[in-house]
C-alpha cells in the first residue's frame, strides 16, 4: 500500500483527524491511480476520502485510540522503526518466507531439455 501512510494507532504521538483525512487522501489516490482528480471525478473524489476519513476516525475510536482534533502530524514527528521493525520489513520485501530467511520448504526442481519436447 501507500509508504505514506503511518500506523495511526500508535501511542505518541496520538493520531489527529488530520492524519485520519491525510491516510484516506493517500488511500484514495492509491485506490484511484489519480493524484488529483479530474474536474468530472472531483465530487466523487472527495466524498470517498470524507467517508474513508470518517470510517478511519470511527475505527480509531473503537480501538480506544481517540483522534485528537488537529492536523496532520509532520513526517518527522512520525515515531522512528526499531531494528526488528526494520529487518521483518526487509524480510517482507525481499520474499523470504521463514525465520532463516530462505524459503521454508521449498523443493529444487530440475526440468531436462527433453521434457518439453
Amino acid at each position: 500500500m501507500c509508504r505514506s501512510i503511518r500506523r495511526l494507532r500508535a501511542e505518541t504521538p496520538p493520531p489527529t483527524t488530520g492524519d485520519a483525512e491525510a491516510a484516506a487522501l493517500q488511500y484514495v489516490r492509491k485506490i484511484s491511480g489519480m493524484r488529483a482528480p479530474t474536474r468530472a471525478a472531483g465530487p466523487a473524489f472527495d466524498a470517498a476520502v470524507a467517508e474513508i476519513a470518517e470510517a478511519t476516525r470511527s475505527l480509531l475510536t473503537a480501538l480506544g485510540a481517540q483522534p485528537l482534533d488537529g492536523p496532520a502530524t509532520p513526517p518527522a514527528l512520525w515515531p522512528k522503526p526499531t531494528a526488528p521493525e526494520f529487518a521483518r520489513r526487509a524480510r517482507r520485501s525481499s520474499g523470504a518466507v521463514g525465520s532463516a530467511g530462505g524459503l521454508a520448504g521449498a523443493a529444487s526442481v530440475t526440468v531436462s531439455p527433453e521434457a518439453g519436447a
